[in-house]
């Protein structure tokens, strides 16, 4: 279903909206609209004020100037509680859970349901399973949210926004740990809602997202309002261009493969749960590698058990010659074996230490971190400075905590890290989940030097055109298994989408 008509009442709209902070002017007079029953995209670049707008309109930040309107009149959102009692709702990147607390209890947090001045656990957990079930998650109200995955706390989150009636729904990247189906239940979610005549604000940076359930598209670059325009007819090259000034084939950077000696071999691995089974690949030097599947299909859980984080029940992990199956992650370190998580902020980074610290956080036992059982101070600071300027972190502060970066300069500290000591053997296991185009860029740029230097490179991605444009071999995994393995030409859509879903004739 489409937006409704331009002639409709707006639900929202922002007339000269700025916010400043010390420093940085992060809004600069941007105006923008939102009918019912539209889904309005906000595209741009990380710090592109996207999310300083969207913290605006639920109620987290006040602008410094401009107004809002909300059904045609003025009004001063001032806390979250007011915009949820105006029927404004967002589902931030950050999730706002008390991992000791139950799904149930989580869902009604600031909005317990009382009687008689106490707390009705009944009525919430009638109330928690309606939602529930009406969104079609796999949850249990009763649960502790600790216990849950990523993604089923993200779903938690989207929940809670249906706790009351709704108006307006932001969501702030909400598929980036969700599975494909999980992605197209709440696709269906958003279609329902947007014939109830709810306004939903949706970021992300994906493209495919955009065409399947985008109305209109606001890009934003550097804080400043570009352009609106509409979803079903932008072109990508166009998107690209208006969010960073380059174009679309600038984007994925030619690569010289020179394939070299076999570096990383795994040999008919097989995890306890058979998330990975029997499973064989290797990956030489000068080539870049793809594994590729949908999620669950075993291509990270393959990778995590090669560098030692999930347990291995039979077959064999050989490096550079070495048999170093179940070894530690210290001992992989040794032997030049670097894996990049795909949860920079789970599995990745010490949020609230510096970026020096993070940088520094794998190579401490060596020079020129450390000089023999000391730390070396001076030396870290300006190695890891060093790395920040190849980076092109923004801002240069190494000694800011990586909390307050954006995504996309959070993922360069991460990729830092893997360049604090010698290493022959790269995994990178979806490197731009939730970073914005001119950061992939760059992340891919960066990809290809350590190839065309002589490393070997793994690239997890659920991502085609990374696998498409990025990779020399792919490995197609399906429930745990390799499905196929392409080379050349053969690396096409169609090749790969093909063994996604299907199993080979026996």
């Amino acid at each position: 279903m489409g937006g409704s008509p331009s002639g409709a009442a707006l639900l929202i709209e922002t007339l000269g909206i700025s916010k400043q902070y010390p420093g940085v002017l992060a809004l600069d007079c941007v105006d923008f609209t939102l009918r019912p029953g539209e889904v309005h995209v906000l595209f741009g670049e990380n710090g592109a004020g996207k999310s300083t707008l969207i913290s605006i309109l639920a109620g987290v930040q006040r602008p410094t100037a401009g107004a809002v309107l909300f059904r045609g009149k003025p009004i001063v959102i001032e806390s979250v509680h007011q915009a949820r009692s105006l029927g404004i709702s967002a589902v931030f990147q950050e999730f706002s859970l008390v991992p000791q607390m139950s799904v149930e209890d989580n869902l009604f947090l600031g909005a317990e349901i009382l009687r008689g001045g106490v707390l009705d656990k009944r009525a919430i957990r009638v109330r928690a399973r309606e939602i529930i079930a009406r969104l079609g998650f796999p949850l249990r109200p009763e649960a502790r949210v600790g216990q849950l995955t990523r993604a089923e706390q993200q779903m938690v989150e989207i929940a809670k926004a249906f706790r009351s009636d709704l108006s307006v729904l932001i969501l702030d990247e909400p598929t980036a740990s969700l599975t494909d189906r999980e992605t197209e239940q709440l696709f269906a979610l958003i279609d329902q809602i947007k014939a109830e005549g709810v306004g939903i604000i949706y970021i992300t940076h994906r493209m495919q997202e955009i065409r399947r359930i985008g109305d209109r598209i606001t890009v934003l670059r550097d804080g400043r309002y570009v352009a609106t325009l509409d979803a079903k007819t932008a072109e990508d090259d166009e998107l690209v261009r208006l969010m960073t000034g380059r174009v679309i084939s600038e984007l994925f950077p030619k690569i010289r493969f020179a394939p070299g000696e076999e570096r990383l071999r795994i040999e008919h691995l097989t995890t306890p749960k058979r998330t990975v089974a029997d499973v064989s690949l290797s990956v030489s030097a000068g080539e870049i590698v793809g594994l590729a599947g949908l999620v669950g299909s075993g291509k990270s859980e393959v990778m995590r058990a090669a560098f030692g984080i999930d347990p291995i029940v039979s077959g064999r992990v050989i490096l550079k010659g070495e048999d170093v199956t179940a070894k530690s992650t210290h001992h992989l370190l040794a032997r030049g074996l670097f894996y990049i998580p795909p949860d920079r902020r789970e599995e990745g980074l010490v949020m609230m230490r510096s970026c020096r610290e993070n940088i520094a956080l794998p190579s401490l036992d060596q020079p020129p971190f450390s000089r023999g059982f000391f730390l070396d101070r001076a030396g870290e600071a300006r190695k890891t400075a060093e790395l920040a300027d190849r980076m092109n972190l923004q801002p240069r502060r190494i000694e800011r905590a990586v909390d307050f970066f954006s995504g996309g300069n959070q993922q360069k500290v991460l990729l830092a890290r893997c360049l604090t000591r010698p290493v022959d053997v790269f995994i990178f296991d979806e490197p731009t989940v939730g970073v914005d185009v001119g950061t992939r860029a760059a992340i891919y740029a960066f990809i290809r030097d350590l190839c065309e230097a002589g490393a070997a490179v793994v690239l997890v991605s659920s991502d085609l055109p990374e696998i498409l444009h990025l990779t020399r071999r792919v490995y197609v995994f399906y429930r745990g298994r390799v499905q196929a393995e392409l080379e050349g030409d053969a690396i096409n859509e169609a090749n790969l989408l093909r063994h996604f879903f299907e199993r080979e004739a026996a």
